[in-house]
């Protein structure tokens, strides 16, 4: 039996007529205006100068040549792409799902992801998709427009989850590979042993736009047993011994909220955004909704 595709012909369609707008947040953000002077195509006529050997001879103002007597080279002001990255959490934690069944976190958002990928094609952008956990895998450089979508489904297919967590690994290995500031999105639980607050607001700090995509079960935030529960640690292989009623239950899902609002504030207070959404959601609507960052200002969305 053939594998079930990460997204089907159905979906990709209904993407073909989404289009994911990226505000700017700092200067040469995706769409964003930012001055820059070269010869050569552009938007917007800049200025003049003297034509230097090895210049383009289509950039030349032939007009000018034919009055002057001299070669002048056109400059346009255009809009330089910034960079975009993809992090996808690969770490043994995002291989959770409900006790029910259904899909996993991992298999959810590796639907996100390639949804977001296939839009970014279309538009005809480059992205970088980056697994990470406490390493990272090799990374997929996805561009060619809405033709080269097979590799990349095929790339997100092969994809396993492992290891644990580390958002500090993360935000090390963002300023030391990637200097050039650029727009991060962050597809994961956000659940680490460590802080991933501090290491977040040093992306931020960095210069780097953050769209922060917090994905969880809805037994994450409420865990659906009472009386005494083991729960083991996909990461560490570690087990927790606990007994659950109603008040404990309630104060686990405050503590829950409370470290979704901190990432949620700290998006939202650095420039950048954030989604929550339950792996309960449907897909779709995730796609076509939770993840409409559409608009001219900063816009808070979480699925609950």
């Amino acid at each position: 039996m053939a594998a079930e595709p990460i997204i089907d012909r159905q979906m990709l369609e209904k993407l073909e007529r989404l289009t994911i707008r990226w505000q700017k947040s700092f200067r040469g953000v995706v769409g964003g205006h930012n001055v820059s002077r070269f010869s050569g195509p552009g938007q917007e006529f800049l200025d003049h100068r003297s034509f230097h050997q090895g210049d383009d001879l289509r950039a030349v103002n032939w007009r000018a040549y034919m009055r002057l007597e001299k070669l002048f080279l056109k400059m346009f002001q255009i809009e330089p792409r910034t960079p975009v990255r993809l992090l996808l959490d690969a770490s043994g934690s995002m291989a959770a799902g409900e006790p029910g069944g259904g899909l996993s976190k991992f298999d959810y958002v590796r639907k996100l992801a390639a949804a977001m990928v296939y839009v970014g094609l279309v538009r005809h952008d480059t992205m970088m998709v980056q697994p990470f956990h406490e390493s990272f895998d090799d990374s997929f450089l996805a561009s060619g427009g809405r033709h080269r979508f097979g590799p990349v489904a095929d790339y997100l297919s092969a994809l396993e989850p492992r290891g644990r967590s580390s958002f500090l690994q993360l935000a090390r290995h963002a300023v030391n590979a990637w200097p050039k500031q650029g727009l991060l999105i962050i597809l994961s639980d956000f659940l680490d042993d460590d802080d991933v607050l501090k290491p977040l607001q040093y992306l931020a700090d960095f210069g780097h736009e953050l769209l922060l995509v917090q994905l969880w079960t809805p037994f994450d935030r409420d865990p659906a047993y009472d009386g005494d529960v083991a729960l083991d640690d996909p990461e560490t292989g570690a087990t927790l011994n606990l007994t659950l009623n109603a008040e404990a239950r309630r104060l686990y899902t405050e503590a829950f909220d409370r470290h979704c609002g901190a990432i949620e504030s700290l998006a939202i207070r650095s420039r950048g955004r954030y989604a929550g959404i339950p792996t309960s959601l449907p897909l779709e609507e995730a796609i076509f909704h939770s993840l409409d960052w559409a608009g001219t200002s900063i816009q808070k969305r979480r699925a609950v």
